[in-house]
């Protein structure tokens, strides 16, 4: 079973990559609904994809959203490095 202990370790990283050409990087529509996935490293040698759903059907409002939950994630990032 996994140990969800793990996932609290100081070490877990967000891995987000970003491609300035396209807004919509990140997120895409899922039957009018759109969501945002990317990965995390909990460990050192283990992945994780996480998906969440943006709760909108606009894509402004979408990006928006992602660009925040992203800032939010990294500011976590940062205070557990701290």
């Amino acid at each position: 079973m996994y140990n969800t202990q793990n996932r609290l370790q100081p070490y877990e990283e967000l891995a987000v990559r970003i491609d300035e050409t396209n807004p919509n990087h990140h997120i895409w529509n899922n039957n009018g609904t759109w969501w945002v996935h990317y990965t995390i490293y909990p460990t050192p040698v283990t992945a994780e994809r996480r998906r969440r759903s943006l709760q909108t059907n606009d894509p402004t409002t979408a990006r928006v959203r992602r660009d925040a939950l992203f800032l939010e994630l990294s500011l976590e990032e940062e205070s557990k490095a701290a």
